[in-house]
């Protein structure tokens, strides 16, 4: 409260008289008001810049222009909070600038995208900026006056919206969150100005008689929905699962709800008649919770399809989901704690909502579940599944994802039933997630790599089955889009062994892929045990590989291996061009242990084997000229020409090292065997055991997904019976 003053004072000293005193918000809005108002005096004092376009992401004239739409939004909200006319001055000003220079620019010099666009290097980022323009514009709308409106309207929005639509109609007409921000683009500006014509063109998409000859037979998916329909509507239809889920991932879905979540407002408002807001049961609001449960215990978002990791719930576009789910969605006290946590609120009625209520103590805390999201416009498409396991306390958190989900459109990865791991430290198994980085000029402009196709998107830099060193659909969108994984079971918390599990059919012609996986709590092991099933059936014989992607530094393996002398890429194409083969060795034993050290703690992976496999240690890096690939360790456990075949293995995070004492507590696993014992068309069974003595027994109906199916299964002379899709049995050391 007292850096708030300050700042304060600051403004005061600056000639900023806001209408109503500081001391009357609640801390938390006062403090992001006034954090605000020293941002847009700062740029109020600098002077405003409009620069010629140039630059691809990261450059000058990019960055300028994304400033400038923030510092207009920002100054527009001032001055609906304080009156303040200098801040109606700075947008009109701003503005007028940008209508005497837009009419001049030709398309963006470096004509590098689909849909090059105006103002930036592509229609995406131009759609960006008005949005967040036409905001500041209907913060001043009314006080700029006739003469200004009509110089505005006719010199600048009206030619930006007919730029991003009638004029780039591949950009426009598609369902994506691309066009997301284009019909919010359109439809917002067409809302400020009274503009009718833009606002059905949003909401409705170009007509098909309007569009090019080319575009108006495309069932690809590509240019128009597989349906024919395009525009905002149509974006809330297909986009986004009954649940929530947003096809995209999380990356894309913390970026695209800004345009549903702003422009839906606005509809709200403006045309109430539409019921936005309640649209498909309230389908924002339940994005708004798929969003912020699709978060690894840290609260970066997990990196499904093209990701850049470290964008988490603190981030800023998510500070407006936050927001606008406690206003429009049920003020629902558990997200004011993550409001706390973001430090920052919008500067409106939904912001000052959270603080108000925020400062009266109604916060509760906010507790990630188990969940199991699905995919598609009616949720049949495959799905999303996450178990999370806590400590006693509540406080530690466990957290395994298993991607099952349809691909994702071009921002799909290859990665069927692939799976990676957190913990309260981080990563444990990762999804190696996007090669871009966003925004550095140096990189490509900020663009997506040539390496994000050529290894981020192959099925090999994933923790996921690979046959015959192909990427799953070949590595072919057009394959990818027509098929999906099923789901076959899920059984989350309120169980001491919860569950997820699904199979694809398609993945690989002729073979049949299967994954289980368990987070399994028992009070013989240090954390939540992953217990993973991997089947395989198939009738032609190939190499099987199934990668893991650790983080952290490999310690130990129970069996030898060779390092190669001479760093080499492990294949051709298909991602393996990319992989330094750093060292192999063949298990001798039933059991392959590798452990590895990472953030403070201790990692064992135990898996069955089985005579003929083999281990290699592999690093991204060959044929990686620019570097732009991440060198993080993997290996890969190779089954060679096999027709059917299943892997198995326990993973455990166990004891603890801290560099300051140099004690390490139980760096060593407990588990000393995995073993299949039977496996069938029917079922899967396996045993571990670990130092003490103990056994259990997983057993697992492959075949019958029922939950109140029985099933009966004899081993070594030992009948079980249970009902569900599991069974686990644990065997003490004392009987």
């Amino acid at each position: 409260m007292q850096k708030t003053l300050l700042l304060l004072c600051l403004l005061v000293l600056l000639g900023c008289q806001p209408k109503q005193h500081a001391e009357t918000y609640p801390p938390l809005f006062a403090a992001t008001l006034a954090r605000t108002q020293v941002q847009v005096e700062g740029m109020m004092e600098q002077g405003f810049e409009v620069p010629v376009p140039k630059d691809m992401a990261g450059g000058h004239t990019h960055e300028v222009h994304k400033r400038n739409w923030k510092t207009l939004r920002d100054a527009g909200a001032l001055f609906k909070l304080t009156g303040d006319e200098r801040y109606a001055e700075f947008v009109r000003d701003g503005l007028l600038q940008y209508a005497d220079k837009y009419k001049t620019w030709p398309k963006h010099p470096t004509n590098r995208s689909y849909a090059t666009g105006r103002i930036f290097w592509q229609c995406l980022n131009d759609a960006n900026w008005l949005v967040y323009v036409s905001q500041a514009y209907d913060d001043v709308y009314d006080w700029v006056g006739p003469d200004v409106q009509k110089q505005l309207n006719t010199e600048l929005f009206r030619p930006a919206a007919d730029f991003l639509s009638v004029e780039n109609p591949q950009f426009f007409n598609r369902i994506h969150n691309h066009s997301t921000w284009a019909n919010a683009a359109v439809g917002m500006i067409g809302l400020v100005m009274d503009d009718e014509e833009l606002v059905q063109r949003a909401l409705y998409g170009i007509p098909n008689d309007q569009l090019p000859a080319e575009m108006r037979d495309d069932d690809s998916g590509k240019i128009l929905s597989k349906t024919g329909r395009a525009g905002f509507l149509a974006q809330l239809d297909l986009s986004f699962a009954p649940d929530g889920y947003f096809t995209e991932g999380p990356y894309y879905l913390r970026y695209a709800l800004s345009p549903f979540l702003l422009f839906g407002r606005a509809l709200a408002e403006k045309r109430p008649d539409l019921e936005v807001l309640e649209h498909r049961d309230g389908i924002l609001g339940k994005a708004i919770y798929a969003l912020l449960l699709e978060a690894d215990p840290k609260g970066d978002f997990f990196p499904v399809n093209d990701s850049q990791k470290g964008m988490s719930l603190y981030s800023p576009e998510v500070v407006k989901s936050v927001d606008y789910g406690y206003y429009l969605y049920g003020r629902d006290a558990s997200l004011l704690s993550i409001a706390a946590e973001q430090k920052a609120v919008t500067l409106d009625e939904a912001g000052l909502a959270v603080a108000t209520d925020l400062e009266a103590g109604k916060a509760t805390p906010f507790r990630p579940k188990s969940m199991a999201y699905t995919d598609g416009p009616n949720g049949d498409e495959g799905g999303l599944g996450i178990l999370r396991a806590y400590s006693e306390g509540g406080e530690a958190q466990t957290a395994l994802v298993m991607k099952y989900s349809a691909q994702g459109m071009g921002h799909g990865h290859f990665d069927k039933l692939s799976y990676s791991l957190y913990d309260g430290k981080g990563e444990i198994i990762q999804d190696y997630g996007a090669a871009r980085w966003v925004n550095i000029d140096q990189k490509g402009g900020g663009r997506y790599l040539p390496e994000n196709r050529t290894f981020a998107k192959e099925s090999v830099a994933h923790n996921t089955l690979v046959v015959g060193q192909k990427s799953h659909y070949n590595g072919d969108i057009r394959i990818g889009e027509k098929y999906h994984p099923e789901p076959y079971a899920f059984v989350g918390e309120g169980n001491d062994l919860q569950l997820v599990s699904a199979t694809s059919d398609n993945a690989y012609p002729g073979r049949k892929l299967q994954r289980a996986q368990w987070l399994l709590n028992a009070p013989e092991f240090d954390r939540p045990l992953v217990i993973d099933l991997f089947r395989a059936r198939g009738t032609v014989a190939a190499d099987h590989e199934l990668p893991t992607w650790y983080m952290g530094q490999l310690l130990m393996t129970n069996f030898d291996y060779a390092t190669e002398p001479t760093l080499r890429p492990l294949g051709e194409d298909n991602g393996y061009e990319h992989l330094h083969l750093e060292a192999a060795g063949k298990p001798t034993g039933q059991t392959a242990e590798i452990g590895w050290f990472n953030n403070g703690r201790f990692y064992t992976q135990t898996m069955a084997v089985r005579p003929g496999d083999e281990v290699r240690f592999v690093r991204p890096g060959a044929a990686d000229p620019n570097f732009n690939l991440r060198r993080d360790p993997g290996f890969i456990l190779r089954r060679p020409n096999v027709k059917s075949t299943t892997f198995a293995s326990v993973l455990e995070g166990h004891g603890s090292y801290s560099p300051r004492d140099e004690v390490p507590l139980r760096p060593y696993g407990s588990i000393t065997d995995v073993k299949i014992l039977v496996d069938d068309e029917k079922y899967t069974a396996l045993q571990f055991d670990n130092k003490n003595g103990n056994r259990w027994r997983l057993l697992f109906s492959a075949a019958d997904n029922d939950l109140a199916r029985d099933h009966s299964l004899t081993i070594d002379g030992q009948t079980y019976r249970w009902s569900g899709v599991h069974h686990l049995i644990k065997i003490n050391a004392s009987k």
